[in-house]
């Protein structure tokens, strides 16, 4: 429907045309645990952040990323280590973290790649609406458009089958993912199939889109149920969150970003004013908002304010 096409779009608008932030190679987290930041390049869509876990029988990659360059590190990551990519974990189906899923199943064909089913619903409804208007978009194109990148996004909806599962994750439990123990715990949240990663060894959580900034990221959300399954992180040991987008969080530094979610549920239930509530996050997300998104953050949370959060029907469509 043009109305999911919309949220996306603005998305865009407010999300990717930004200033250009360096993205650096992977950065040691813990032993075996590196992160391959993800960035808001200037003039393009995103890349969420990606994390590759050493484990006995080659590297399990969490995420992969939208573009080449991206994914690339993750293939650079591999060689570097001598090492294969053994398994593919994707936490939701946004493009921006599964588009990689096409470059590195092509490296790696034998790799298993573990996601909810939620992909095929998207495929036949958000994802297939944004193609077809993107398609308009291409179509009336003006010379200034950077047509190549509409083209990039098709291409990766056509993927299909590349990005999708070939272990579905249909409910919570623990899982030996090429020699290493993990924890996968399913949400209906940011997305209709959230996959959120505990190493309890090591006590690290990779939570995918369920923790962004410089604000909830809610185009396909039911705000309630992500409210919930702050929660159900928040009930866990760690002692690392590395979150889908930004940096990663201490259990401290995760708290504040919890009751400042649920400050703004409540502020957007009452009969405050958009720009209240916009400033309440501010205040309450405080340091975690890196001074450069703060302005950003404002039309992107009167946004979601007016078109998701005070939208009964909008929510409704994403939470049954």
């Amino acid at each position: 429907m043009q109305r999911q096409f919309s949220h996306l779009w603005v998305s865009v608008l407010l999300l990717f045309f930004a200033l250009e932030i360096p993205t650096a190679a992977a950065v040691r987290i813990e032993k075996n645990v590196y992160l391959i930041p993800g960035a808001f390049p200037k003039d393009q869509q995103p890349d969420g952040n990606s994390v590759v876990l050493l484990a006995p029988k080659g590297l399990i990659v969490i995420d992969t990323g939208r573009h080449a360059a991206h994914t690339q590190k993750i293939i650079d990551f591999a060689k570097e280590h001598n090492n294969l990519v053994a398994a593919i974990i994707n936490t939701h189906w946004h493009l921006d973290h599964i588009g990689g899923n096409v470059l590195l199943r092509n490296d790696y064909p034998a790799a298993q790649v573990y996601a909810s089913d939620a992909l095929q619903n998207a495929l036949h409804g958000f994802l297939n609406d944004y193609r077809q208007n993107l398609r308009r978009a291409i179509e009336q194109a003006k010379p200034s458009d950077d047509v190549a990148a509409w083209r990039s996004e098709i291409y990766l909806i056509d993927a299909g089958d590349k990005l999708a599962p070939t272990q579905v994750v249909d409910k919570s439990g623990r899982k030996n993912i090429a020699g290493r123990k993990l924890s996968l715990h399913l949400e209906h949240a940011a997305t209709a199939g959230d996959v959120w990663i505990e190493d309890p060894a090591i006590r690290i959580v990779i939570s995918g889109d369920l923790v962004t900034l410089p604000v909830p990221f809610f185009d396909t959300a039911c705000p309630k149920q992500w409210e919930d399954a702050l929660n159900h992180i928040a009930a866990v040991r760690f002692k690392t969150l590395i979150p889908g987008h930004g940096k990663p969080m201490t259990p401290l530094q995760f708290d504040t970003y919890r009751r400042a979610f649920s400050s703004l549920l409540k502020c957007a239930a009452s009969d405050q004013p958009n720009v209240t509530c916009t400033q309440q996050w501010l205040s309450n997300a405080n340091d975690l908002i890196e001074s450069d998104d703060r302005a950003r953050a404002v039309p992107m949370l009167d946004y979601y304010l007016k078109s998701i959060l005070r939208s009964p029907a909008e929510q409704s469509s994403y939470c049954h």
